[in-house]
C-alpha cells in the first residue's frame, strides 16, 4: 500500500473511523506531520482537533532512530534497544532535558491562550502518520490515558508489526491500514512526505479547512 500523501492517508483512515462520526471525538495529533491528518479527521468525523505533545528520544549516532520518548510531564519510555544503540544513562538524561525543553516551547507556541482540550469521558483518537519503533506513540497514549478518556484509539496509516504489538496494550483499539513485514521507514509508504513546519502546525490548529463539496481538505491555503 502506497499513500499519495498524508491527506490521502487521513481520508482512508477516516473511513475506518467513521463509526465515531457524530460522537464529537477528540482528535489528538502528534506534531508536526500528523496535524494535517488530524485536521481532516476532526472535520470529517465532526470532532475537535488538538495536539498531544510528545517527543522521541534520539539515538546518539542516528537522530532519526528513536530509543524512547517523553511527554510533557517528563514521563519517559526507554526502549529495550537503547543501550545497544549507544545510549547510556548520562546520554539519556541529557536527551530527556533537551526534548522536554522542546515540548515546553511547543506548548507555548501552539496553544498560548488556552489549556489542552479536555479528554475526560470523551472518545479520543491519537493519530500519527506512521509507527516505526512505536516509541513516540507509547508516550502519547500514556499521556492521554492519564486524562481518563471514555475510549482511547490509536490511528495510523502504516506501522511495523513490532510497533503495533508495542502499542496495542496501551489503547482500547488500534486502527492501522497497513502493517508491512519490512517497514524500513514510514516515508517509504508515501509518494509525498513533506515536512510540516511550526507555522503550518499552528495554522492547522486554529483554522478548519473545508473543501467546496463540504469535505475537509487540509491542502487548501
Amino acid at each position: 500500500m502506497l499513500f499519495a500523501d498524508r491527506i490521502d492517508a487521513a481520508q482512508q483512515l477516516s473511513l475506518s473511523l467513521r463509526m465515531w462520526r457524530g460522537r464529537h471525538p477528540l482528535i489528538l495529533a502528534i506534531p508536526r506531520g500528523a496535524l494535517e491528518m488530524g485536521r481532516l479527521l476532526a472535520d470529517r468525523l465532526d470532532g475537535e482537533l488538538d495536539v498531544v505533545l510528545v517527543r522521541k528520544l534520539r539515538a546518539p549516532f542516528s537522530p532519526e532512530f528513536a530509543i524512547g520518548s517523553i511527554d510533557e510531564s517528563g514521563w519517559t519510555y526507554i526502549a529495550p534497544h537503547a543501550g545497544a544503540a549507544g545510549a547510556d544513562a548520562r546520554y539519556i538524561e541529557q536527551e530527556r532535558r533537551v526534548q522536554l525543553a522542546m515540548l515546553h516551547d511547543r506548548r507555548r507556541r501552539y496553544t498560548p491562550d488556552r489549556a489542552p482540550i479536555e479528554a475526560k469521558a470523551r472518545i479520543t483518537i491519537v493519530v500519527d502518520d506512521g509507527l516505526a519503533t512505536g516509541a513516540t506513540m507509547v508516550a502519547a497514549l500514556h499521556a492521554v490515558r492519564a486524562r481518563q478518556p471514555a475510549k482511547l484509539i490509536c490511528a495510523v496509516p502504516v506501522a511495523s508489526p513490532e510497533s503495533i504489538a508495542l502499542v496495542r496494550p496501551l489503547a482500547d483499539d488500534v486502527v492501522c491500514l497497513h502493517v508491512p513485514e519490512d517497514l524500513g521507514s514510514v516515508g517509504r509508504f508515501y509518494r509525498s512526505f513533506d515536512q510540516v513546519d511550526d507555522e503550518q502546525a499552528i495554522r492547522l490548529l486554529k483554522t478548519p479547512m473545508v473543501s467546496p463539496d463540504g469535505w475537509p481538505d487540509a491542502r487548501q491555503p
